[in-house]
């Protein structure tokens, strides 16, 4: 990138550079290599777009199932200018050996992917500073449909992405921060929004057998139908895993796609279907192994798990005129999950246990529908983006006291509506060729209705937020960039704390009703910078303030408020594309996250991450061998407010070789904790009691293990 304006984009331009062509700054150019196989279009924009550097492109897929093809049509990703935004391809996502699916969203620089219980359970996530839980405060869309549940049986937010086939994602958008006018709910430390393919370039099956009973097969095909294109998969997985008490995961998994058109003329229609029951071996106690009780892999109730659902048909739709392009998008969503814990074991009743029993049973829709206005002021070249979107739930939740999965009574059984609107509106406008800006706000408005089995609990709730978002970018000189943001966020609290009034499972005391929203404020200022051939680096510095982190608990059925707290930070992001078949990349986030009030028991805030790191090495081109290496560090977490406990370090290598034939077919081998690191996946310090310990529990650590070294080969073929 020169110093100068980059020339307007010349009709004809591929597909892939829609994205950038619709914002106004010179470093959307990842856009372009997120789509790079996409269909030609005409010119809409009056911006100028920068031509992608080849670190910005990416290696061939150092997969043996990745294929790549056809993705965005009738929508197609936005990004926003940031020094921690971005746009990562499917054949960079895909090039990462991994354990399960959710994982491949650690390729989003400074995001860990881990899992505490079984396989079928949604992920836990951690970001700039958050124990995220299963998404709290990360917002994940696959396809414009949102994946985090609200006011759910197991916890607020909870985003469960194992329904997620990673061969079929063309693209990721990511941002960070409440900076950005579509992220609503859940996204104050951040959004992830993940495309699938509509059309892929080749057929593709493949088959993978593995260590510990893992064994997958999957298919994906396309062909022309009518004036667009079909594509239809399918996958199916069993995983028993290093446990004593095997997980004996089973999943199926299905998608069906029917599109026509391109990202700015076109349209697609998506049929989803996934299911999976599991067993699962919880985080368990350290005194319990010390003690020979069970091994590092043993289980205190061989009878946890569970099974779950999902089912939804989407559409996306976009046109465009002499004006802008207008998009458009809508879902319908059919979940339920049943999921069985016990993580305290006789604390709470010595002599049936504390296993219970989470039932979330509901149908959600929504959709959005946007319109971007191509135009100029006094000469300036400049967008204005209008939008607005919707949600509802209608949803049964359930807590219930269970023994060997055996009902034994009700905690609660609420029927929840909960819907919510938003409108959001930003310019964007381009001051010369060093200065540009993006000044906006969204509006959101919730409303919800609870019918709880205990009357006192029963109510409706509203509630509102308006934001201010605001981006200025300097540059470039020297190809080199400066990025300051600023934003209000929110995320909504589970809304039966909202009304609540009494303890559910206590109904003679009462509780303090939680707010529904609570609001977020977050800063960064960032530099990104090119001026090495092939190398692109980034650095931000951010702060993100909570008003208050108040949850509701969906283990206990209780509120638990917090304090407000304020997380300061650095980011350091690396990609280098050494040569055409040899790509590196490196990445370091420090946090300081804290409490903001005083109080005697500490500052520190439980659980939150200071150091994480990566890096990676990806080589391979077209045919022959190709491979990957991927290292991942997560550090050190006060497990305690006043810091006097830390959980350990986790340090993990992941490998990967194959060789891609010349008659279609690819062979891969991934090592998974190459180095067999006797590490954790997560650390918690609580109460629980093993029989024949006093009655009020023990004080412990709580652990659930990074699985030992694992093999997985697969074949593939291309056809």
């Amino acid at each position: 990138m020169s110093d100068h304006q980059p020339p307007p984009v010349p009709r004809g331009l591929a597909a892939s550079a829609l994205a950038a062509a619709l914002c106004i700054a010179p470093t959307c150019a990842g856009a372009q290599a997120a789509r790079a196989d996409e269909v030609t279009l005409s010119e809409i924009s009056v911006s100028a777009v920068a031509v992608p550097t080849a670190a910005a492109a990416g290696p061939a897929s150092a997969s043996a199932g990745y294929v790549g093809g056809v993705s965005g049509i009738g929508g197609a990703l936005r990004p926003v200018d940031a020094a921690s935004g971005g746009i990562i391809s499917g054949a960079q996502l895909n090039s990462r050996p991994i354990t399960r699916p959710g994982e491949v969203l650690e390729e989003v620089p400074g995001l860990i992917v881990t899992q505490h219980s079984g396989e079928g359970k949604a992920n836990q996530f951690f970001l700039r500073g958050f124990n995220l839980d299963h998404g709290t405060d990360i917002a994940l869309f696959v396809d414009g449909m949102p994946v985090n549940m609200r006011t759910h049986a197991h916890g607020q937010g909870y985003a469960d992405l194992n329904f997620l086939i990673p061969e079929l994602v063309g693209a990721v958008e990511f941002h960070k921060g409440p900076y950005f006018v579509r992220d609503g709910d859940f996204a104050s430390a951040g959004s992830v929004r993940i495309d699938y393919l509509d059309t892929v370039a080749q057929n593709v099956a493949l088959t993978s057998i593995g260590s510990f009973g893992y064994k997958r097969a999957l298919s994906i095909a396309t062909a022309p139908l009518g004036a667009g294109n079909l594509l239809v998969a399918g996958e199916a997985q069993t995983y028993d895993g290093p446990w004593d008490v095997p997980d004996r995961l089973r999943k199926l998994n299905g998608v069906i796609r029917y599109s026509q058109g391109t990202a700015t003329d076109g349209f697609s229609v998506t049929g989803m279907a996934y299911w999976a029951r599991w067993n699962a071996t919880n985080q368990i106690p350290e005194r319990a192994v010390a003690d020979r009780i069970i091994g590092r892999y043993g289980s205190l109730n061989p009878t946890d798990g569970g099974d779950t659902g999902r089912f939804s048909l989407s559409g996306r739709w976009s046109q465009t005129d002499e004006t802008g392009i207008t998009r458009a998008n809508a879902y319908v969503i059919r979940y339920r999950m049943n999921l069985f814990n016990d993580f305290t074991y006789f604390l709470n009743d010595p002599v049936n246990g504390d296993q219970f029993r989470q039932l979330d049973d509901r149908v959600l829709g929504g959709g959005e529908v946007a319109h971007v206005f191509q135009g100029d002021l006094a000469g300036l070249p400049m967008e204005n983006e209008i939008g607005v979107q919707t949600r509802t739930d209608s949803m049964r939740v359930g807590l219930f006291n269970t023994q060997n999965r055996q009902f034994r009574s009700t905690v609660l059984d609420d029927r929840v509506v909960e819907a919510s609107a938003a409108f959001y509106y930003e310019n964007r406008l381009r001051w010369t060729d060093w200065l540009r800006t993006s000044v906006g706000f969204r509006a959101d408005a919730y409303y919800a209705d609870v019918r709880s089995d205990t009357p006192a609990n029963s109510g409706r709730a509203r509630d509102g937020i308006v934001n201010p978002k605001l981006g200025l970018v300097l540059g470039p000189w020297a190809e080199t960039e400066l990025y300051l943001n600023y934003g209000g966020g929110f995320h909504s609290n589970d809304v039966r704390g909202v009304t609540a009034t009494v303890d559910p499972a206590s109904p003679l005391f009462n509780v303090a009703r939680s707010p529904f929203l609570v609001p977020s404020t977050g800063y960064e200022v960032g530099i990104r910078n090119r001026s090495i051939a092939r190398l692109e680096t980034a650095v931000a510095l951010f702060r993100l303030d909570f008003a208050s982190e108040n949850l509701f608990q969906g283990d206990t059925g209780t509120t638990e408020p917090s304090r407000p707290t304020r997380r300061l930070g650095i980011e350091w992001t690396n990609r280098y594309a050494l040569t055409p078949w040899l790509h590196l990349e490196g990445d370091l986030t420090v946090t300081n996250a804290r409490f903001a009030d005083r109080d005697p028991s500490g500052s520190r805030v439980p659980d939150a991450p200071t150091t994480i790191a990566s890096a990676g090495v990806t080589f391979g081109e077209g045919l022959g061998w190709f491979g990957s290496l991927r290292f991942r560090y997560f550090g050190p977490r006060p497990l305690v407010e006043d810091n006097t406990l830390r959980s350990r370090p986790t340090a993990l290598l992941n490998g990967r070789v194959g060789y891609n034939f010349e008659n279609g077919m690819s062979l891969s081998l991934d090592i998974l904790n190459l180095t067999n690191a006797r590490a954790d996946q997560i650390t918690y310090f609580y109460q629980s009691r093993l029989p024949g310990e006093l009655a009020e529990g023990v004080a412990d650590r709580h652990f659930h293990p990074v699985e030992p070294t694992a093999v997985r080969l697969t074949l593939a073929g291309r056809f």
